[in-house]
Order: structure tokens, then C-alpha cells, then sequence
């Protein structure tokens, strides 16, 4: 059997998307954008790491860059977006629910960009996916072509942020996904 790259890449995302799924299940609105607490209610002790709400939002900036890349006209991410979830960003607490976007928001900005990028994978040709990566510097060291650096923006990128959603579910009390 042969398959293309775009369809191997893609295969990658589809699973990212449906381990988010699986991750999100159970998760309050109220506290996607916490850190997580771990010990006894009155006592508990934040952790600072990467909540939901940042990771999904973070994650959600590079679908699109990924449907342009590839030829396609991406659903545009709300503009706040970019502001409280780029790579200079800074995950912080969010007890009021006033710095990211609600929940719901931030999954469908970050379900529909998963399944965009999904279909333009699907859709794009091996040489097309073998031109070389728009990106300068460091990234564009790591990853030559188009194909390397969506193979990460799918898999690896994705799925290292997905973990942390793991780790803060199990600080949550939520378990494993």
C-alpha cells in the first residue's frame, strides 16, 4: 500500500485531534483556564503549568499557518487569539475567566483548524509537501520542507502540548484520558 505524505501527515493530526477530545472530557469550564491545584480543598497548592485553555489556544495558531502554507484560505483565528497564546506568550492563572477566551471558544477555534489542516494535508501532493519550509533560522534548519515541519506541527508539536493537558488532568483529580 502507498500513501502520500500529506495523507501520513494527516493520519498524525487526526490522532492529535482525537486525543484532544479525549483530554477535554470532564474538563470544567471554570477551571480550563486554571492552573491546576493539587491537595486538600483550603490548602491546595498551585501549579504553574500550561492549562487547557493556553495549550488548545497555543496549538490553534498553527492549523491555519499550515492550511496557507499548503495553497488553502484557513478560517482566520480571532485576533486576541495571537496576543495571549503566540510562543512569546506567558500561560498565567485565570481565576476570573477575563484573559483567555471562554472554553468553548477556544476548542472550536482549535477543533476547526485541526480539521482544515487535516483536509489540506489530505489534498496536497507529495511535491508540494517536499518544497522547502517559508520559515528562517532554527526551524527552518530542523525541518527543510513543508512535509518536515507539518510531520511536527501534527505530531510532535502537538502532541508534547497535549501531554501537558495530560499532566494537568491528573493534578485536577480528572485521570488519565
Amino acid at each position: 500500500m502507498t500513501r502520500s505524505l500529506g495523507n501520513c501527515i494527516a493520519d498524525s493530526l487526526q490522532l492529535s485531534l482525537n486525543y484532544a477530545d479525549r483530554l477535554l472530557a470532564g474538563i470544567d469550564a471554570g477551571r480550563f483556564g486554571r492552573f491546576a491545584a493539587v491537595g486538600p480543598a483550603g490548602q491546595a497548592t498551585a501549579v504553574e503549568s500550561n492549562h487547557p485553555a493556553f495549550v488548545l489556544g497555543h496549538l490553534a495558531l498553527y492549523t491555519p499557518r499550515m492550511v496557507s502554507q499548503l495553497g488553502g484560505t484557513p478560517t482566520p483565528v480571532p485576533a486576541r487569539f495571537e496576543s495571549v497564546f503566540s510562543k512569546e506568550g506567558k500561560c498565567i492563572d485565570d481565576p476570573t475567566g477575563s484573559v483567555y477566551p471562554p472554553m468553548a471558544e477556544v476548542v472550536e477555534v482549535f477543533r476547526r483548524g485541526c480539521q482544515e489542516a487535516i483536509a489540506a494535508l489530505r489534498a496536497a501532493s507529495d511535491d508540494l509537501l517536499q518544497r522547502p519550509n517559508p520559515a528562517e533560522g532554527r526551524m527552518a534548519q530542523l525541518f527543510p520542507t513543508l512535509g518536515s515541519l507539518h510531520g511536527f506541527y501534527a505530531g510532535g508539536h502537538m502532541m508534547m502540548h497535549l501531554g501537558q493537558v495530560s499532566a494537568w488532568r491528573r493534578m485536577e483529580g480528572l485521570g488519565a484520558a
